[in-house]
């Protein structure tokens, strides 16, 4: 009997530990696919690696943070708030610096994201000046009678995972219905797939562009919100995101919406998974990244294209 005890215990350890991976997974995998997302939505539309994503992210954390925090505003008010920042910042991007940098050369905007990052870092450091601030539950402070956490299996999982991850999800198929199912993501597909041609057909390219800016600000403000509860935040708060986004971009393939997203999630399940292992070995997490993107390299090596991507079709 007592061995049979002893079986179930050890089996119910296994699955707490599984559950516990997988939630961490999503949560880290909804975080990446939200910065992924709109890397792969900038590149595709405006042919500019925006390096600022993370940055441009963290910076509308920190307006989120202060009107919670510093006014006194609901989270919910104050997340609407840096939304609607985030989607005026990516328009002032595009429209200032991004279109005219066109004119120059490819190369001109991915350096102005870089001096991008230069800037709001700045504005960070010496105007909000409240580092290593909190930002509350997202799931917690409206609704006080929620628990911060509960036990699935003996795994403890957060309501606020639950929140973003049913949120990106929500959030991805709206934006792929749009893309697939309407004029609009068909002016969008138009736009990514050759601009020139698609600007001659009188596809509003400039107008596309200009708003793809903006949705991947407000998505990237959505990952900076989802990570602070949990770190709190610091101008490096997406660094880290940052990183795996662009492993993920290239991992999943550049030239398609979907498949970026998916290798998110598939990285996330993978450096949960290793830091899983490596924690109960008495390693360092970190390991589990240097492990994880190695082995993204060596398979980008036979298929460098991505998983999901397709070689350019060239017609002379």
């Amino acid at each position: 009997m007592h061995g049979v005890h002893q079986l179930f215990n050890g089996v119910k350890k296994i699955m707490s530990n599984v559950i516990q991976v997988l939630f961490n997974s999503l949560r880290l995998g909804s975080i990446v696919a939200l910065a992924t997302l709109g890397i792969v939505l900038i590149f595709r539309t405006s042919r500019a690696t925006n390096f600022a994503q993370g940055t441009i992210g963290t910076f509308n954390a920190f307006i989120a943070a202060y009107f919670s925090i510093r006014v006194g505003l609901s989270v919910w008010t104050s997340m609407l708030i840096a939304l609607v920042t985030a989607f005026i910042m990516g328009v002032v991007i595009d429209k200032l610096f991004i279109r005219p940098a066109a004119k120059a050369n490819p190369v001109s905007k991915q350096i102005l994201t870089l001096g991008i990052i230069l800037i709001l870092v700045g504005i960070m450091n010496s105007s909000i000046g409240f580092l290593n601030t909190v930002f509350p539950s997202v799931t917690v402070r409206p609704q006080p009678f929620f628990t911060t956490e509960m036990q699935i299996l003996g795994a403890r999982v957060g309501h606020n995972t639950l929140f973003i991850f049913g949120l990106t999800i929500f959030l991805m198929a709206v934006i792929f219905f749009v893309i697939q199912k309407t004029r609009w993501g068909l002016a969008t597909r138009a736009t990514a797939s050759n601009e020139p041609i698609a600007r001659l057909m009188g596809v509003p390219t400039k107008t596309i562009t200009m708003f793809s800016w903006a949705i991947a600000a407000m998505l990237a403000a959505i990952a900076g919100i989802s990570l602070a509860p949990g770190p709190g935040i610091d101008v490096n708060l997406l660094l880290g995101v940052q990183i795996s986004a662009f492993f993920a971009a290239v991992f999943g393939g550049f030239s398609t919406f979907f498949g970026p997203v998916v290798a998110a999630y598939l990285l996330g399940f993978a450096i949960s998974l290793g830091a899983f292992v490596f924690s109960t070995m008495g390693g360092s997490a970190v390991f589990a990244e240097i492990l994880v993107y190695t082995l993204v390299l060596v398979i980008l090596y036979f298929k460098p294209f991505g998983l999901f991507g397709k070689p350019p079709v060239r017609k002379v």
